[in-house]
């Protein structure tokens, strides 16, 4: 019998922002159930190390200097293991709102995501991903050598699935703007989806110089998708 055929049981339930946060196993997989739906799982990480990966390429690519790496959104800590096992790597900044998240990437998690939180390298801040944005920004126009190679946004599933409605923010046109603000010239913004959002797409070409979109098949069969926008 496979993960897929067997009885999710809980293991854990939190409450969240808005409702209640979810941990379930299945087989030898977790899922994370937000108010009854679907977020995210351990099954569902190709496409999110894809991103990261992608990024990294490019970013990595065009200087020999240190990488430094935001991210909105912790998960199940798929996309914080992909980016500390580039040695090019020397800081990820991970931004989580929720402490359940948090909690269960500390214990139940640390051996899906090779303890990427107890990693030197590692900086969590239990905050908004926006206030971070605004507050890396502040830093960025004062000190610029201080700006982001890659900066990841996995707080949803897209633009128009949102897991908390004032996520609208990061798809906007002031919330792109953030972004590039934290990026250094040459950097690359990630943003995970669960499908292709053309409104969104024309977004990201107005405000990156290259827009791309890709996609992944996960154990499912089905696709899990990101956009990769690279700041002029």
């Amino acid at each position: 019998m496979t993960w897929s055929d067997q009885t999710a049981i809980v293991i854990d339930s939190r409450r969240a922002l808005e409702g209640e946060l979810q941990l379930q196993r299945r087989g030898e997989e977790y899922e994370i159930i937000y108010n009854g739906l679907f977020l995210m799982a351990t099954y569902n990480g190709a496409s999110e190390k894809a991103a990261i990966r992608d990024a990294l390429k490019i970013a990595a690519c065009r200087s020999d200097s240190p990488v430094n790496v935001l991210m909105g959104g912790l998960g199940v800590g798929y996309s914080l293991q992909e980016a500390l096992a580039w040695k090019q790597v020397a800081r990820v900044t991970v931004a989580e709102i929720e402490p359940a998240i948090i909690r269960w990437n500390r214990d139940v998690l640390r051996k899906i995501n090779n303890n990427a939180l107890y990693d030197p390298r590692t900086k969590l801040l239990n905050i908004d991903f926006r206030e971070a944005l605004e507050e890396e920004a502040e830093t960025a126009l004062r000190h610029p050598s201080r700006r982001y190679k890659v900066i990841m946004i996995d707080t949803d599933n897209g633009s128009s699935w949102l897991s908390l409605p004032s996520n609208a923010f990061f798809y906007s046109t002031d919330g792109l703007q953030l972004i590039s603000t934290c990026l250094y010239p040459g950097g690359v913004a990630c943003f995970w989806c669960s499908r292709r959002e053309e409104a969104f797409e024309k977004q990201l070409e107005k405000k990156f110089h290259q827009v791309s979109f890709h996609s992944v098949e996960e154990k499912t069969g089905y696709e899990g998708c990101y956009y990769l926008a690279r700041k002029e």
